[in-house]
């Protein structure tokens, strides 16, 4: 029996659990343990620095120092909120600044080789996009992450296609 979660419009065969989220583990990991340990550094620091000596150390920058460890903080949430999501559309790709929506169609290839720290799309304009959500860090899990986006990019990509208009009428 079909399902929405594994028959797209197009026909193509994809397992429910194929399109689920793609996030790094180990970055993941690290940001958010980094966010939590800079937060509980920093604002043990700007309570336990000595005040008023030699008028050095006031509440501003007590303050200030405690920002500083929030602003680490943000930094590293936005790092493990990295992720990329499928769908029978597209793919939606938030990296650490940007995010960026595409269609399966304007993705022509992956790769996931060399030096590169994640994967790269190449996208029919020329352009490349990195998904930092699948990393080399991640080891075997990262590897077969590749593969499945590999997968779905093959299932959706190639099965739009033949909806595309001919240029060949006369």
């Amino acid at each position: 029996m079909a399902t929405p979660e594994n028959d797209s419009a197009a026909g193509a065969e994809v397992p429910g659990d194929a399109l689920a989220p793609f996030r790094p583990r180990r970055a993941r990991v690290v940001a958010l343990w980094a966010g939590w340990c800079s937060l509980a550094v920093f604002g043990v620091i700007a309570v336990i620095i000595p005040s008023q000596v030699d008028d050095r150390w006031g509440i501003g920058d007590r303050l200030m120092l405690f920002a500083f460890g929030v602003v680490i903080a943000v930094l590293a949430w936005r790092y493990a909120s990295i992720r990329a999501v499928p769908s029978r559309q597209g793919l939606l790709v938030r990296n650490l600044v940007v995010s960026r929506t595409l269609e399966w169609s304007e993705v022509v290839g992956i790769s996931f080789g060399g030096g590169e720290p994640w994967v790269s799309l190449d996208l029919e304009d020329g352009d490349t996009l990195a998904v930092m959500a699948i990393q080399k860090a991640d080891g075997a899990a990262g590897s077969r992450e590749a593969s499945r986006l590999a997968a779905l990019v093959q299932a959706f990509g190639e099965a739009r296609e033949p909806d595309e208009p001919d240029d060949d009428r006369s």
